[in-house]
């Protein structure tokens, strides 16, 4: 399928859009981003997917370097005889390191030409835009989730989601503070099967008591991130034996509430994993001057590909801050 008139026009002003958005002249050779245009770029991203805009994200100088933990939790207050009061935990060995990362997203002509036929020029530069953004922060999160290596070419017909992009959050904990990570549990509403928990209530408790740092247990910050899978069996659970609208209400609730904390699960988080940290204990990190981005018509592919290159990496602000257990069952599926 051709581009239409239409759908051509809106591509000149989309382009156009982003000449002026960008101070560039030519959106479709490699372009370096601006410091101010980099944060422009940074808040588009994130508001683009709600969960990526509560982690921290920050730009750094450096290809490797100390992870900064940008928010302690612990006690920052008291005294010493003669001397001022210093709190915090030792952080030595948490250390970052950037790789290159380049994403292309790519809107075939058809989709091109099926927005111009549909809306105007304003809608279709918006849906242009949301596209890309999106679709890089939705990368974020895969490999953030799921990546274990990082591969010299990567391979995304046996990685589908990032495992050779770069070192992800749980990756980083595991290589670093492997008693953090526990390799798995059993949920048994029945309490018969040995070293099992009734519920995602007791499983969460029981983490955080033996697993995260005392100094952290009562952070009002926490919150469980846990799989779909494990939130529907729960939630099928509650409701089969459900008596009361009480209880029906208990149930319908457990996707935002776990043993008190908040509950997300994020696009990509693994299907069976539950994790327990801050949000701002996750880290993304961007080395300064190292964005580029490229906007290209290709017609010999019938495609735009818009790419966003970049050194980057992850991090995680506090080990003591955060547990997880990899696969949590459930008794009888």
């Amino acid at each position: 399928m051709s581009l239409n008139q239409t759908a051509l026009q809106y591509l000149a002003d989309y382009d156009n859009a982003l000449m002026q958005s960008y101070g560039t002249t030519n959106p479709s050779r490699q372009f370096s981003i601006t410091p101010v245009i980099e944060t422009k770029l940074r808040q588009a991203i994130l508001h683009s997917v709600a969960f990526l805009s509560m982690i921290t994200h920050s730009t750094v100088d450096q290809i490797k370097g100390q992870v900064i933990d940008v928010g302690t939790g612990g006690l920052l207050t008291g005294r010493v005889k003669d001397g001022r009061f210093r709190a915090g935990l030792s952080h030595d060995g948490n250390t970052y390191e950037l790789v290159e990362t380049d994403s292309c997203a790519v809107i075939k002509w058809q989709t091109m030409t099926q927005w111009a036929n549909s809306g105007s020029s304003g809608e279709f530069i918006k849906l242009m835009n949301n596209a890309a953004t999106r679709n890089f922060a939705l990368d974020m999160l895969r490999i953030g989730f799921h990546g274990k290596t990082v591969a010299e070419t990567t391979n995304p017909d046996t990685n589908p989601l990032g495992q050779d992009v770069n070192k992800g959050w749980l990756q980083i904990v595991k290589d670093k503070a492997a008693a953090q990570v526990l390799p798995a549990a059993l949920l048994d509403p029945t309490g018969q099967a040995q070293d099992s928990y009734k519920n995602l209530d007791a499983l969460v408790n029981d983490l955080v008591s033996t697993t995260i740092h005392e100094v952290f247990q009562e952070d009002t910050d926490l919150v469980v991130l846990v799989g779909r899978d494990l939130v529907s069996a729960e939630q099928h659970r509650l409701l089969s034996a459900a008596d009361t609208p009480t209880e029906h209400k208990a149930a319908q609730s457990l996707a935002t509430t776990i043993d008190g904390k908040k509950a997300y699960t994020p696009p990509f988080f693994p299907k069976n994993a539950l994790w327990v940290t801050t949000p701002k204990n996750l880290q993304i990190l961007t080395q300064r001057g190292t964005q580029w981005r490229k906007s290209r018509n290709e017609e010999d592919r019938k495609q735009h590909e818009n790419s966003f290159l970049r050194m980057e990496g992850y991090g995680v602000g506090n080990f003591d801050k955060f547990a997880a257990i990899e696969a949590v069952s459930v008794a009888g599926d």
